[in-house]
């Protein structure tokens, strides 16, 4: 007996080392395919990041003001037309991701020119934000001198908000069909030319801020016609085959989804927004406010990784649900969660090993790089904490989850993040760190939630929706008509 128990004990190791071994091969090769995707994306959105920050950069060298206008221009008023924009155009990771897993391919093109239609639609209307910013701000309470600033720095950056209109569709069109280093080179090439007219109109021939703005405009509209090129060039083949009236059809639906996409980005973009306004409201405003954006633009530098694992995942799971293969979507799901929060933690101890390096690079200010270094641990944490949640919004997006993480959003930032953050900030006088700590445990509530979400899918029944959504969204079984 002893020596069969030996057999089959020795059986079960064999069994439990292949397992093991397929699992990592599984792992392995899920893994090349999510950084395949995930490498440029995070290339692309960085770059496109670091374009707006950089004009920071440059007018934090032309003086204090300059900076705050830029600062408070860039995260809220272009911020929030960014955040509406982005939103509403990643419909199309959900629409664009299960067509093309589903070898339906005629319907990306038709998708993407629905999507202009309805973000030009939206971005009209907007255009009142950029217009009446400084008299908003002011009825915010907003320090007067910087709000006259960013009211006119905002309207001259106007063409901007309809540069957003065209480059995040045609961005979210060349992502699900993984033609992502396309997207990367061309924001590479502008991030470059960028840097380099930022220095010559803002500090070399001394324009100041509306050298920022001519090349900050510039900069956008290169990206979203260089894009255009490409798509309209043929290298898409039958995604893209010229304009199609069927563009006009079904758009009351796609405004719901393209809604719900925008709300759900958008609670979450704002979510770290606020805290740049709330920092207004404290003593010594602008030193506090110029703190606190060059914090978040570290942290939004950072976060750039996570929003490149969220359009992988999203386009992983969008493809394999479409293709009717629930079990490699979940398996996806697994792989990108446990690399994104790995490189979370790695970059989270970046800025508190080398803190003292990071404050001069953004303010001559002395007081202003004390807060900053101040902050630094806080910054550490929460990029660690933040490398998680863009993944499994990129879940929720390629699964097509977007008005229920809305709801989410809704709850744990702003009933419950913000709440604590503006107790501590301004009952306990924690200041800019009180307000900080609670909007970490909003971001922690809400991750938590999201990860019983996934834990509770049943992938299969998703497949079998998505093949629906596919289906509904065709419009109507006519021939496609281009022009």
């Amino acid at each position: 007996m002893s020596s069969v128990y030996s057999f089959d004990a020795d059986a079960g190791d064999i069994r439990q080392i292949k397992k093991v071994k397929e699992f990592i091969r599984e792992f392995y090769s899920e893994s090349k395919k999510l950084w395949y995707l995930a490498a440029p994306a995070i290339f692309t959105i960085a770059s496109q990041y670091s374009i707006g920050a950089i004009t920071q950069v440059f007018a934090g060298h032309v003086g204090n003001i300059q900076l705050a206008a830029v600062a408070v221009e860039n995260n809220l008023i272009a911020g929030f037309a960014f955040g509406i924009m982005y939103g509403m155009g990643s419909a199309l990771e959900t629409l664009c991701g299960q067509a093309f897993g589903a070898k339906k391919l005629e319907m990306l093109g038709v998708y993407l020119q629905r999507s202009w239609i309805i973000l030009n639609a939206t971005a009209i209307p907007l255009t009142t934000l950029y217009i009446f910013s400084t008299p908003i701000l002011k009825l915010l309470h907003q320090n007067p001198h910087i709000s006259k600033a960013v009211g006119t720095f905002a309207v001259w950056m106007i063409p901007q908000l309809f540069a957003y209109v065209f480059t995040f569709p045609i961005q979210r069109f060349l992502q699900s069909q993984s033609k992502i280093y396309v997207m990367a080179s061309v924001s590479d090439v502008a991030l470059v030319g960028h840097v380099l007219f930022s220095w010559l109109f803002m500090l070399k021939l001394r324009w100041g801020l509306p050298g920022g703005a001519v090349v900050l405009n510039t900069t956008w509209w290169f990206m979203a016609v260089a894009q255009f090129v490409y798509v309209v060039s043929g290298a898409c083949g039958d995604a893209w085959k010229g304009f199609s009236q069927r563009a006009f059809q079904n758009l009351t639906g796609f405004v719901r989804l393209s809604l719900a996409s925008g709300v759900m980005f958008c609670l979450e973009l704002w979510y770290f927004v606020a805290l740049i306004l709330i920092a207004g409201y404290t003593k010594n405003a602008e030193v506090s406010v110029d703190g606190t954006s060059i914090c978040m633009n570290i942290s939004g530098w950072t976060l750039m990784v996570g929003v490149g694992f969220s359009a992988a995942i999203s386009v992983r799971v969008s493809n394999e649900l479409g293709a009717g293969h629930p079990r490699t979507a979940k398996f996806s799901v697994v792989v990108a969660t446990a690399t994104s929060l790995f490189t979370g933690i790695i970059l989270g101890l970046i800025p508190i090993l080398f803190r003292s390096r990071y404050p001069p690079l953004f303010s001559k200010s002395s007081s202003v790089q004390k807060l900053v270094y101040d902050l630094i641990p806080l910054l550490g944490f929460t990029i660690a904490l933040n490398s998680l949640q863009p993944t499994l919004s990129g879940v929720a997006i390629g699964a097509g989850w977007q008005s229920y993480v809305a709801y989410v959003n809704i709850v744990c930032y702003y009933l419950v993040g913000i709440p604590i953050g503006l107790l501590l900030g301004f009952v306990f006088n924690k200041g800019v760190k009180g307000i900080w700590y609670g909007m970490i445990a909003g971001t922690v509530v809400q991750t938590i939630v999201l990860i019983v979400m996934v834990l509770r899918t049943n992938w299969n029944k998703e497949a079998l929706l998505a093949g629906d959504r596919i289906k509904k969204w065709e419009a109507d079984p006519q021939p496609v008509e281009y022009s």
